[in-house]
């Protein structure tokens, strides 16, 4: 029986992942991320090439490899909040329909009461729903279906792969529990709508949690 982790189960990326970057054009077939021989540069500085006495990111040696180097151009923001919305109503389409049959639809409200542990139920399984969709759908290829839709899919930041389970996790509950249960549109604002702002990588606060980016596929 192998014993080796199926795509997508943690870890370290399969070889065969069509998400992984590819070097620059020009730079060979290595990584841009692969580790220096030891003893670092020509010169025997440190690890980054620096010089005899000890190199050092101040020592005059290379700088670091840019994280995005032989990615695709990251997403458009405009049309990352265009996916997120588009997924936004399939998944809320799903929760509503599970929380009629259930009878569990926000706020009831009667003559006599108010039934706020119905609206928490259904915050329940709002989160539940958010977060295994976008876990699953991500850490399967990197696209829930608006990002398919869109031409874009999340990728490491560290080397361009499908995001592992665990990175999905993280970045799906970052997401998608304050929106179920506190903060609800506001945060999808605040976490999502922060990629318009930040720089270099256009990182929304889920992705910056989860160490991704997003990138076009076209």
């Amino acid at each position: 029986m192998s014993t080796e982790p199926p795509p997508g189960s943690g870890g370290q990326p399969p070889e065969d992942d069509p998400f992984k970057k590819q070097p620059p054009p020009g730079e060979g077939a290595g990584s841009p991320y692969d580790r220096p021989p030891e003893g670092g540069g020509p010169y025997g500085g440190g690890p980054y090439g620096g010089g005899p006495y000890g190199g050092g990111p101040y020592g005059g040696g290379e700088p670091p490899a840019d994280p995005l180097a032989g990615m695709p151009p990251l997403a458009d923001s405009g049309k990352r909040t265009l996916a997120r919305l588009i997924d936004m109503v399939l998944v809320g389409i799903v929760v509503w329909l599970i929380s009629w049959g259930l009878n569990v639809t926000e706020y009831q409200v009667n003559a006599e009461r108010v039934d706020v542990g119905d609206s928490v139920a259904q915050s329940v399984i709002a989160a539940v729903l958010y977060m295994a969709y976008d876990t699953i759908m991500i850490a399967r290829s990197g696209q829930t279906l608006g990002k398919k839709w869109l031409n874009m899919r999340v990728a490491h930041l560290e080397n361009g792969a499908t995001p592992s389970v665990q990175t999905s996790l993280i970045r799906s509950a970052v997401l998608w529990l304050p929106f179920a249960f506190c903060c609800a549109c506001v945060w999808t604002v605040i976490c999502g709508g922060w990629s318009f702002f930040d720089k270099p990588y256009k990182q929304g606060l889920h992705d910056k949690a989860a160490k991704t980016v997003v990138v076009s596929t076209t």
